[in-house]
């Protein structure tokens, strides 16, 4: 049976984070809020629970899951490299709500869908999100929603459309004016395959160069 803790009382988000990583470490799925909606997870190098979280949104991997976390400082050992542009990007809106697509390091024993060797990584800006983080390492999160559906602004919401497939939902409020992150692709030359909280104006500043955003 599902558990929902209410993260705006001290102790229940305790004991929800504390539940919340155990239920990441033995392979099960979580509901955590993040800056931009919320989101469903699960540790990014176990497959078998990237699975579930694939099933519970009824989506294929030819739509991989995208990769939050904790600090800036993780990135390095997840990426082949870190181009300048990455940097200078993650630097301006790190943590917030740009999600940027690197090629991954080929050492990684993950699988997060068909990404063709790359991987979409974010740092998001919400305490509750980077404190499970900080405790377990790189998540597979996606948003938390029936693919198909509207993205969860409530864990309410999420809990409608993902029932029991998720074993802890953290409860941190409604998001307001909750929007997806917007998407840059630095596998080559930039290209912004989103545009969501992050105008396409503000990442073309930031790089130098302008980066169009999607039709």
């Amino acid at each position: 049976m599902s558990a929902v803790y209410d993260c705006s009382r001290p102790d229940s988000r305790a004991d929800g984070l504390a539940a919340a990583a155990g239920a990441v470490r033995s392979s099960r799925l979580v509901v955590l809020p993040t800056d931009t909606v919320y989101g469903i997870g699960a540790d990014a190098f176990d497959a078998g629970a990237v699975r579930a979280l694939l099933r519970a949104k009824n989506r294929g991997p030819d739509m991989p899951v995208g990769v939050l976390v904790g600090s800036w400082s993780t990135v390095d050992g997840l990426v082949l490299g870190m181009p300048p542009q990455a940097r200078a990007l993650i630097e301006a809106f790190w943590p917030g709500d740009l999600s940027i697509v690197l090629p991954h390091a080929p050492s990684l024993q993950w699988d997060l869908g068909t990404t063709r060797g790359t991987v979409m990584l974010r740092m998001p800006l919400h305490p509750v999100a980077l404190e499970l983080l900080r405790e377990v390492g790189p998540m597979a999160v996606s948003s938390a929603n029936v693919s198909g559906r509207p993205p969860a602004a409530n864990a309410q919401d999420a809990q409608e459309q993902l029932g029991e497939s998720v074993a802890v939902y953290l409860d941190g409020g409604p998001i307001e004016n909750a929007r997806p992150s917007s998407i840059v692709d630095l596998t080559g030359d930039p290209v912004l395959l989103r545009e969501g909280a992050v105008s396409a104006e503000e990442i073309s500043e930031v790089l130098g160069v302008p980066v169009a955003a999607p039709s």
